[in-house]
Order: C-alpha cells, then sequence, then structure tokens
C-alpha cells in the first residue's frame, strides 16, 4: 500500500461498501438500470473516490473539503436505500445492514474531519 489513503480504514470500508452495493443492485429489475441502480453506484463509489482525491497531495484544508463531499456522498446512499426499500428492491434487513455500514462510515468520516481541524 504506497499511497496514504490505502491505510485509512474509512476508505478500506468504502470499498468493500462499493462491491457490496454493487452485488445489491444485480437483483435490481432492469427498468431500474439508468435509475436506481446507477445512482446509488455511482454515490456509493463516490465516496472512496472522493477520500482518495482529498488525501494525497493536498492540504488538511482541501482534504476537509473533499471529506465532506464524501460525507453527503454517503447520506446520499442512505437515501437511496430508502427509495429503494420503498420499491421493494431490498427487504427490512438488506436495509438495515447497509444502513448501519453506513452510519460506521458517516461516523468515522465525521471524526477524520475534526482530526483534520484540529491540525
Amino acid at each position: 500500500m504506497g499511497f496514504k489513503f490505502e491505510k485509512l480504514k474509512v476508505w478500506q470500508k468504502s470499498i468493500d461498501l462499493s462491491g457490496d452495493i454493487h452485488e445489491l443492485t444485480i437483483s435490481f429489475p432492469k427498468e431500474e438500470v439508468y435509475i436506481l441502480t446507477s445512482q446509488i453506484k455511482r454515490t456509493t463509489d463516490s465516496i472512496s473516490l472522493n477520500i482518495a482525491e482529498g488525501s494525497t497531495g493536498q492540504t488538511n484544508k482541501e482534504f476537509n473539503r473533499f471529506l465532506g463531499i464524501a460525507l453527503r456522498s454517503a447520506i446520499e446512499v442512505v437515501s437511496c436505500l430508502y427509495l429503494a426499500k420503498r420499491r421493494n428492491l431490498i427487504d427490512h434487513n438488506q436495509f438495515n445492514i447497509f444502513y448501519n455500514k453506513l452510519t460506521e462510515i458517516i461516523k468515522m468520516i465525521q471524526t477524520l474531519r475534526k482530526t483534520l481541524i484540529k491540525n
């Protein structure tokens, strides 16, 4: 692992989440491919992408800005999960599993942002 972001647990968890969301969306119906499937996958990927982009060669202030974008993406994924649940694409158990994963990632991003502000 040669890049700073690769050592960050929050980045690692967000990469895992992207894989899990990809697996989840395979079961979504075809009519959702260009709607919710595309949106939830892009937004989930955005979490790890913004963490990576902001962490390398940036000031703490700039990294904090990218973490803010990652945080908003994570919140958007939560909203996508609500839509998927409402459209009966996922069940209550699946919703809770992903909701809890996102809650953990959101808390990790917020904690990292606080440490950057202090430094």
